[in-house]
């Protein structure tokens, strides 16, 4: 049927047959903005719609900031990329980048450490096997329980294979309540929880805590901004709402920041 419309009327016949008859899981969301994908907050919570992606320093500041369709992950290695690569162009840098566990992933945490920041990004799943050794990094070994280190390694796919003495495990009072194999304990690490396993516990956990205050950003422009609701179709419409809205959260933030402490809005919270 191409070839007998014109361009305007074959775009909209192109969009009644993506409705219609989509070719795997539907994507289409609306005929008077095509660029709109269905998206998911929490399990319950679905919209349609975009995603605000954005840097925040430790000031509150949004360094960077990008609009994504609802159905597209944030925390994938191309989108955290395409904001590595803002911040890089405007001269900004950082000794460490802190994410939710969206982005737990082993791409984003060695895209971050190339950088020469340390990821401080919690893991999906606790591995609590795992989490009852401790990894020493200058020796790559694994500690136990009772204080034995691992004697070596065997390379596996996406990790090593942390193994350790069978006569040190035969006569191990927690033998019987440790899982092994043969009297000899083997411990699979993968190469993303040792990257993991690299951040200092105290400091991961420290920035864990400051990553709440963006969300508190999202808070704010939402409650105060109406981020809520795209206020306009297509993309790069809804992209320059994201842009000006932070714009405006900045300076704000900005003049909070330049006001003497002494002048600064104190806030006293009564019992209701």
């Amino acid at each position: 049927m191409k070839g007998k419309y014109s361009p305007g009327v074959e775009r909209v016949v192109s969009l009644l047959e993506k409705a219609v008859a989509p070719e795997k899981k539907r994507k289409f969301v609306s005929f008077v903005d095509p660029d709109a994908r269905f998206g998911r907050k929490r399990q319950a919570i679905k919209f349609a719609g975009y995603k605000a992606h954005i840097v925040e320093d430790e000031s509150q500041i949004v360094t960077s900031a990008e609009t994504i369709p609802g159905n597209e992950n944030e925390g994938s290695e191309a989108h955290l990329e395409s904001l590595l690569q803002k911040e890089e162009e405007k001269g900004l840098t950082a000794d460490a980048v802190v994410c939710d566990a969206l982005y737990d992933s082993l791409s984003n945490r060695v895209n971050l450490k190339k950088r020469g920041m340390k990821p401080y990004i919690p893991e999906k799943r606790e591995n609590k096997r795992v989490s009852n050794f401790i990894y020493r990094e200058k020796e790559d070994t694994l500690i136990c329980q009772e204080g034995y280190a691992s004697m070596g390694k065997i390379r596996q796919e996406n990790g090593h294979l942390y193994y350790f003495s069978s006569h040190t495990c035969s006569v191990c009072p927690r033998s019987e309540a440790c899982t092994h194999s043969k009297n000899r304990q083997r411990v699979y690490v993968s190469d993303s929880h040792l990257l993991y396993l690299e951040a200092d516990p105290e400091k991961r956990k420290t920035a864990l805590q400051k990553r709440k205050r963006i969300e508190a950003k999202f808070g704010e422009a939402k409650k105060h901004h109406l981020l809520t609701r795209a206020r306009y179709r297509g993309r790069w419409r809804v992209a320059i709402q994201v842009f000006m809205t932070f714009l405006v959260t900045n300076l704000k933030r900005m003049i909070e920041l330049l006001r003497p402490k002494a002048n600064r809005m104190k806030l006293t919270f009564l019992p209701g």
